[in-house]
């Protein structure tokens, strides 16, 4: 048995400012994003990781999600939460690659409540990429790639 006395403390997650986020998207909150709390419950932000990321990528032209032979699947994915969302609000969602693979991606975003310098929420994803009809890792292609290398946050590498 481990003796957890003698573990090192945790590091607790703390908000970032926007100057540590490469890109960003609005985001409306809608009427349905709300739960029994009041809040925007937990599950819409991975949809706004997926809808920020991938949104970037297409507008990017490394991403065609109708006939590219290469996809995205997500193996990882976490969140830390500050602050509560709410609807009525605009969220920005920022982002950027904290390692970059030959077939993998670390995402982090950053969600923030319009205006505000610090993360309401923080979080990341990692997709692997594979061929679309053999479901087997393949070198993230040169334009995806290419994109990418935008979004590097030296700080995380």
């Amino acid at each position: 048995m481990s003796n957890l006395s003698n573990s090192p403390p945790a590091t607790r997650p703390a908000p970032e400012p926007r100057s540590g986020y490469k890109a960003f998207r609005a985001i409306g909150t809608r009427w349905m994003d709300n739960d029994a709390y009041g809040h925007v419950n937990n599950v819409v932000y991975y949809s706004w990781f997926d809808t920020t990321v991938n949104a970037y990528l297409i507008e990017q032209g490394a991403l065609d999600i109708y006939h590219s032979d290469t996809i995205g699947l997500v193996i990882e994915t976490q969140c830390n939460y500050f602050s509560p969302l709410a609807f009525p609000q605009t969220v920005d969602a920022g982002i950027r690659v904290a390692r970059l693979g030959s077939s993998s991606v670390r995402y982090e975003v950053g969600l923030f409540a319009q205006g505000e310098e610090f993360t309401a929420a923080k979080g990341h994803f990692i997709h692997v990429y594979v061929d679309k009809a053999n479901r087997r890792p393949v070198p993230l292609p040169t334009q995806l790639k290419s994109v990418l290398e935008k979004l590097r946050n030296d700080r995380h590498e």
